[in-house]
């Protein structure tokens, strides 16, 4: 184990061996291993969007074991997906690499802003993942119950050495549409998840807008011009860094705006990118080739 690795499991202080250790396989696996960055695969988009909307652009993609091979291949930190997809591959990829389970999961013909329970502790324990995930909506009219809900779940998971992930995602109540992504309200996001005792907190990349007319004077004077800046100051809404913070790579886009994504999120202290579309959607060589790239700018060998 490095001593970067060391320092950030320091920071967890009231974890047992088996957190810390499930930890430590994320932060020591694949090509980023050892250096405090990661690189998740995340598909999950099934349940969010249906079957052709996520694969249909590249069909060998509906196979599950497409995305452990990818992860693997890509030297990914590790891959979270929902209970059926990881019990697909759980046997030809055990130990391979670390997985994620997420618990809960909404579709796309939902009105109201909230997530099914679909996976538990007993499954991520039966399964050997490292860590599950969940996913809270800050704003939303449910939000208090979902708060519940991972309370108790991450509870569980730490008393059987597994670690908790936090998708913290504002939505619905008094927020706008652009306030979803307001610098103001992704770190409030992120700081709410901190709270509830995630290991990893996963939000969108902020932008400058600020949203509650509460909190504008508390910005007056910040200087928010840059992605890499907001980044910092999401990362300092986690306990002045002391909780790992990744980001979501979001739609598909162009590769350059990915590539400058994973650069700002370097740049500003955050600990790497969990990043499912723009890379399962693309042909598997493409898709290499770019997570690839994304490794050696958190490496820092490619510019």
């Amino acid at each position: 184990m490095t001593p970067t690795v060391k320092a950030i499991l320091a920071n967890y202080e009231s974890d047992n061996p088996g957190v810390k250790a499930n930890l430590a396989r994320i932060l020591m696996q694949g090509r980023l291993g050892g250096t405090g960055k990661l690189i998740i695969l995340p598909v999950d988009q099934g349940f969010e969007h249906g079957p052709a909307r996520s694969f249909a652009i590249n069909p060998p993609a509906y196979d599950p074991h497409y995305h452990f091979q990818l992860a693997i291949d890509a030297g990914l930190s590790a891959y979270a997906a929902p209970l059926g997809m990881i019990e697909a591959g759980a046997a030809t990829f055990a130990g391979q690499v670390p997985t994620i389970l997420k618990v809960n999961s909404s579709n796309s013909w939902a009105t109201n802003i909230n997530q099914a329970l679909t996976g538990s502790v007993e499954d991520a324990l039966r399964l050997g993942c490292a860590a599950i995930g969940f996913t809270i909506y800050p704003g939303a009219d449910d939000v208090f119950d979902m708060m519940e809900e991972i309370q108790q779940m991450s509870a569980e998971a730490k008393s059987v050495g597994i670690a908790t992930v936090i998708w913290s995602y504002p939505r619905g109540g008094k927020l706008s549409k652009k306030g979803e992504l307001a610098l103001d309200v992704g770190a409030y996001a992120a700081h709410m998840a901190t709270l509830l005792g995630a290991h990893i907190i996963k939000v969108k990349l902020p932008s400058d807008h600020i949203e509650q007319d509460d909190a504008k004077k508390a910005y007056e004077g910040f200087d928010s011009s840059t992605q890499a800046k907001r980044v910092a100051h999401v990362v300092q809404s986690c306990f002045d860094g002391r909780r790992i913070v990744v980001f979501s790579g979001g739609a598909a886009k162009g590769a350059d705006a990915v590539y400058q994504d994973a650069r700002d999120i370097r740049d500003g202290g955050g600990h790497g990118s969990i990043i499912g579309r723009n890379t399962f959607q693309r042909p598997r060589a493409e898709a290499l080739a770019m997570l690839d790239k994304l490794v050696g700018i958190y490496t820092g060998e490619e510019a």
